[in-house]
């Protein structure tokens, strides 16, 4: 991209897009040409067109920010109707368990079967983007979610609370796309705030679950109420998403370079050079991949993920993020909250009002990821949130050996609690920014299929085999030794393997993860030599900062 660049630093020098050197006309009859086709794009009425681009109102802002804010900001909506669904089931047990009579083993599965259709939404992720787009696809998810909310508040049985599940989860996968399309969509300087957005929402969700948990509790048939109500924030996101527009890359993407020139003037001041190069530099990398992949049929592109090293890169890179988090615990804890805090000597309604505490310090600890990710960066975000819920975990574990109902257990056990989940909501952040930012274009799809589906696997076999766990590990052992002995080797591979991405275009990061895995290593490695000796010194901005990572 080096011809770039440099058609960059001369329109730079002369201040004009008409500059008088080659590369400068150059420049300038490309967006000539981008805007015939952007007005043929807008005179077209295909089948495609009206589907994709056209099922939907046009907003315009005259600052273009405010549209990408707003696109953001409906988008991570998803992230809400994702986390009510996670935690409404935590309350929804209390009566649930009594009116059907389900056991134990059917508890298990009646929590597990979320992840699990989350599994397979995440598989057909893929092709419905590569068929429809981000943001039909984010649609068929609400209607997903929408079928599953109406099966499991009017079944009369436990198998109808199987399939609501299932479906409700098929929708949580299928909306795996939505860190992707909102970082396709953003700049560079404030995109790992927007997409943490998403992680935000998923918390503010869990929250309203337990809290509509808390409304409905003393109902006749509580827990019909408390799985309907999710209805409601399906719809406001299915509606919501009639004002988006499609991401412009993905339109590049398919070739649709007008309507995506058109939806790019949406979302960028199109007067600043900036924006005009980070378009180019979109179309620049789309030609180079199909030039590499010339002789790779389309059909098997994912295969790259074996055969080429940049892309088998990023996928290990991001799904060693995810499972670091997820087998922490933390799905298990969401999901048996209302369980656990009745083990520690909470009683029966009291445990379903304090699940709130848990909920409430996952959505406190997303609030500075979104403030600040952009400016400390990816690395420092990673380095400093898993040594902080490992506290909460041992906080967790002594809790357990001392007298339960005593002030001692249970003051021990909620400070846990608030710094586990807490500092997890901090860190959980990364694992939407990071597989929305590592993958090139052409695969980025079919990596949130694969990262997204390894989470909900990861999430379902914690769920799932909780009790058995619980009852072989013991709880201190569980969740100081096992939960706990993850976070602290996690804490090893991300000081020597997290790669630092903030403020680089997408297509800036597809050349930094080009570069071989040890050449990383070691940069990263004279990084924490320097951040050790910031420390001693006391020079802790430029640790924060990142200032001593340079690739």
């Amino acid at each position: 991209m080096e011809d770039l660049k440099e058609i960059h630093s001369n329109v730079s020098d002369s201040g004009k897009a008409e500059a008088l050197d080659d590369q400068g006309l150059q420049f300038t009859a490309r967006f000539e040409e981008l805007e015939l086709l952007a007005k043929e794009a807008e005179d077209t009425n295909s089948l495609w067109d009206r589907m994709v681009l056209r099922t939907g109102y046009t907003i315009n802002f005259s600052q273009r920010k405010h549209m990408v804010y707003m696109l953001a900001f409906f988008a991570s909506l998803g992230g809400m109707l994702s986390g009510v669904d996670q935690s409404l089931i935590s309350g929804a047990k209390v009566s649930l368990v009594p009116d059907l009579n389900v056991t134990s083993h059917e508890q298990s599965l009646v929590s597990a079967l979320m992840p699990l259709g989350a599994i397979g939404g995440c598989i057909c992720l893929s092709p419905l983007n590569e068929l429809l787009g981000r943001r039909l696809s984010i649609m068929v998810a609400c209607i997903s979610y929408t079928i599953g909310g109406v099966l499991c508040a009017a079944t009369p049985n436990v198998e109808g609370l199987y399939a609501g599940r299932f479906f409700i989860g098929f929708g949580v996968g299928l909306e795996s796309i939505i860190p992707a399309y909102v970082g396709e969509c953003s700049p560079s300087e404030v995109r790992g705030n927007l997409v943490s957005l998403f992680q935000f929402n998923i918390a503010l969700g869990e929250v309203f679950g337990y809290a509509i948990a808390a409304m409905f509790y003393s109902l006749d048939g509580a827990w019909r109420y408390i799985l309907g109500s999710s209805l409601v924030f399906s719809t406001l996101l299915f509606a919501g998403m009639f004002f988006l527009p499609e991401s412009p890359r993905y339109l590049v993407h398919k070739g649709r370079l007008g309507a995506a020139y058109t939806i790019w003037k949406r979302l960028r001041n199109i007067e600043d050079i900036n924006s005009k190069i980070e378009f180019l530099d979109m179309i620049q990398s789309l030609e180079q991949e199909e030039l590499e992949d010339a002789h790779v049929s389309s059909k098997h592109k994912w295969m790259d993920f074996i055969t080429n090293s940049r892309a088998r890169r990023s996928l290990i890179y991001s799904t060693v993020m995810i499972f670091l988090g997820q087998f922490t615990g933390v799905n298990a804890v969401m999901y048996y909250m209302s369980t656990l805090m009745a083990s520690i000597g909470f009683d029966e309604k009291n445990s379903v009002f304090m699940s709130l505490v848990g909920g409430g310090a996952l959505l406190l600890g997303t609030i500075p990821a979104i403030m600040c990710m952009d400016y400390c960066g990816r690395r420092f975000w990673a380095n400093a949130m898993l040594p902080g819920f490992f506290i909460g975990l041992v906080f967790v574990g002594i809790s357990y050996r001392l007298p339960v109902n005593g002030s001692a257990s249970l003051g021990l056990y909620l400070t846990g609690i608030i710094l586990y989940m807490g500092f997890f909501g901090s860190y959980s952040c990364l694992t939407w920014v990071i597989p929305s930012e590592v993958f090139p274009t052409y695969l980025r799809s079919y990596g949130v299929t694969v990262t997204s589906a390894s989470l909900y696997l990861w999430a379902f076999i914690i769920t799932y085999n909780f009790t058995d766990m619980w009852n072989a590990f013991t709880d201190t052992g569980l969740t100081l030794g096992f939960y706990g002995g993850i976070a602290a080797l996690g804490w090893i591979y991300q000081l020597l393997f997290v790669v630092e991405t903030k403020g680089r275009s997408l297509e800036e990061i597809d050349d930094l993860f080009s570069k071989p895995t040890m050449t990383l290593v070691a940069i990263n490695l004279k990084s924490v030599r320097k951040d050790f000796r910031n420390i001693f010194h006391g020079n802790f901005r430029e640790v924060v900062h990142g200032t001593s990572t340079s690739y």
